[in-house]
């Protein structure tokens, strides 16, 4: 009888089969043939489902003029409502992507650049934050490289703010040239924006926070090339950079964890920013390369980074510290 089961029965319910209970086994099979189940049997002591609750006036609102944001009633884990953010390297692109996304979140938050005057798309953002979001966007000129004056800025931020909840550090520079032309100032000012001017971005908030005491979440803009070497691409000391600031995360993660301060890094793929279409005016055959390197066949897009932002300052990642998100399109999973 079980051979003829095996035979006639189709290959998903032949899974199903537990070698530890055969016989038990045969008889649910040779039961449910003759007497196919019609539905799922009670559950005795359940109370049936309630009925659904009627919306309250303000979500019916919302859903009316299609304005959820700021709302508490969804994932209030991903909320940063009352929180103050500050981001690094926001005068413009990817810094300043995340920092609307914070603000869209509910953030207060600051944006600090050494730029004399941010973007245009800047004041765009910083407007939509106020008419729009219900919260503010600030800007403070300060170069990561100066240390006394970037504890200054987020000394001043704390006083006036009365904490800080969050950091994303975001400021960075790239230089494309081989190992042999590379000259030790060059080298020196990459390791000591990307990895330096980080470190004492990371320690001025920190205190900050520790001073508070409230914890918070510091999250810094790594990348994939702190993994892999890019095929094609020469960056020795950027990629050297990127690397030590995934291991700096994981040091300050331990030091600080028991302050309530947690610690991840991002680790972003090829962007197609203004920037790197420039790039491609001087190198045409990366525009069809790149794409091909990753398991997604594109280059990312700004916007694509703004969830993980969210989701690292948020109470959302409240157990992830020391870690590394990697958003790559599966191009180092190869």
């Amino acid at each position: 009888m079980a051979s003829l089961l095996r035979t006639a029965l189709p290959l998903a319910a032949r899974r199903t089969t537990s070698k530890a209970f055969p016989l038990l086994t045969q008889t649910r099979l040779k039961h449910d043939i003759h007497n196919p189940p019609q539905g799922n049997p009670p559950v005795p002591n359940r109370a049936p489902p309630s009925a659904p609750q009627e919306e309250t006036p303000a979500l019916k609102s919302n859903k009316t003029s299609g304005a959820f944001l700021g709302t508490t009633k969804r994932l209030p884990e991903f909320s940063l409502h009352d929180k103050v953010v500050l981001v690094t390297g926001a005068a413009r692109g990817l810094g300043l992507v995340q920092a609307e996304a914070l603000l869209e979140a509910g953030a207060t938050v600051y944006a600090l650049d050494r730029l004399e005057e941010p973007s245009e798309d800047f004041f765009r953002v910083q407007k939509r934050a106020a008419e729009e979001l219900g919260t503010t966007l600030h800007y403070r000129r300060i170069d990561v490289r100066d240390v006394e004056g970037l504890n200054e800025v987020v000394r001043s931020i704390s006083e006036t703010q009365g904490k800080l909840d969050g950091l994303i550090a975001a400021a960075g520079i790239q230089q494309e040239t081989s190992a042999l032309e590379y000259s030790q100032g060059d080298a020196n000012m990459m390791f000591e924006v990307n990895v330096t001017g980080v470190f004492m971005t990371a320690q001025a908030v920190a205190k900050e926070m520790i001073r508070w005491g409230n914890g918070g979440s510091i999250v810094m803009i790594a990348s994939m090339s702190g993994s892999i070497a890019n095929r094609g691409l020469i960056c020795p000391a950027y990629n050297a950079s990127k690397a030590a600031v995934i291991q700096l995360a994981r040091n300050l993660a331990s030091e600080w964890g028991t302050h309530g301060i947690r610690v991840n890094t991002i680790s972003p793929g090829y962007i197609g920013t203004a920037m790197v279409e420039e790039l491609f005016k001087r190198y045409p055959e990366r525009r069809r390369d790149w794409p091909t390197q990753n398991m997604l066949g594109k280059l990312s897009r700004p916007d694509e980074y703004r969830g993980a932002a969210v989701f690292l300052v948020s109470g959302a990642s409240s157990f992830m510290t020391g870690a590394d998100l990697k958003i790559d399109g599966g191009h180092s999973a190869w």
